[in-house]
């Protein structure tokens, strides 16, 4: 029993970090490269789960890997060129009310459509059977499929932006702007690009993990800073610190939630004394009941340790 509760906890962490990279991963792009602080992020994460459940309906669930990160891009180089881009030379507090208030008037907009509660998004037939047992317990085969895809992803962004002439292009403007624009490259246009292909990213992963996950009005507002916490503890504009970072939250949450014991239980099992019992308090709560601040208590520790995440560059 406790092996098989080790290997399916392990397994889960591991897929629900890989999903949180998936939402992530564009973030790290456009907040860690570009300096914008998008917190409609998550937003785009839902509008492509939404759309995948309307293609799922009429044109079929694969169609919905295609179509969702195109329209949600689409969407987010519209939000960049339009609005973004008009307040950017203000400073990050425009650009943090004005994508504060897109998360909200895209919320809004979802529920006017698809009213206040989740939709019926389900994984595929094709998708859906166990893909092996542990113990008792059959594990889907779309949890690996949303690994694999994950996986997928995070090769294919570190190959554009190091085996290409357009990621040297976009390095190159995050760095050194002015230099790429006297190349004769048109800065303000790869800024739009990538922040639209951030938002691509995000289209995709709501369209693979709205299928398994609730697909609902609240699922933006679930992640929205939990993405930010994957950059800050990965480190900005780092991409395989954002896989760290996001499986790092991913297996300790996972095994946070499964651990019906408090902090002073686990003292005096160590042979510690009841110090933590007499002081109460949190100390007393069990640790599946804090499972959900257990990623804000790891960026709090890692920022104190290394101020530029794990894999981020040092100033």
């Amino acid at each position: 029993m406790v092996m098989d509760y080790f290997l399916v906890s392990l397994l889960n962490g591991v897929i629900y970090g890989l999903m949180l990279f998936m939402v992530s991963s564009g973030l790290t792009l456009i907040f860690g490269m570009m300096g914008v602080l998008n917190f409609a992020h998550a937003s785009f994460y839902m509008i492509g789960a939404y759309i995948g459940y309307l293609c799922s309906l009429h044109l079929g669930f694969y169609a919905g890997l295609v179509i969702a990160p195109l329209v949600v891009g689409a969407l987010g180089v519209f939000s960049e060129r339009l609005l973004l881009r008009r307040v950017r030379p203000q400073g990050h507090t425009h650009e943090l009310l004005l994508t504060f208030g897109l998360f909200f008037i895209f919320e809004e907009v979802i529920k006017v459509f698809f009213g206040n509660f989740a939709v019926p998004y389900q994984v595929p037939a094709g998708l859906d059977f166990a893909a092996f047992s542990v113990g008792s317990i059959e594990y889907p085969f779309y949890r690996l499929f949303i690994g694999v895809v994950a996986l997928v992803m995070f090769v294919a962004i570190l190959a554009v932006l190091q085996l290409t002439r357009l990621g040297i292009v976009v390095r190159a403007a995050v760095h050194r702007s002015d230099m790429v624009a006297a190349l004769g490259h048109n800065v303000p246009t790869v800024f739009t690009a990538l922040f639209g292909g951030g938002a691509a990213l995000a289209g995709l992963a709501g369209a693979v993990a709205g299928a398994f996950f609730p697909t609902s009005p609240t699922m933006a507002s679930d992640l929205g800073t939990l993405v930010f916490v994957v950059v800050v503890i990965g480190g900005l504009g780092s991409l395989s610190g954002a896989v760290v970072g996001a499986l790092l939250i991913g297996v300790v949450t996972s095994f946070a939630v499964g651990l019906n014991v408090s902090l002073a239980s686990l003292a005096a099992s160590l042979g510690l004394g009841d110090t933590l019992t007499q002081m109460g308090g949190l100390f007393t709560v069990s640790l599946s009941s804090l499972a959900g601040t257990i990623p804000y208590l790891l960026m709090l520790l890692i920022l104190l340790l290394r101020p530029s995440g794990l894999l981020g560059e040092r100033s």
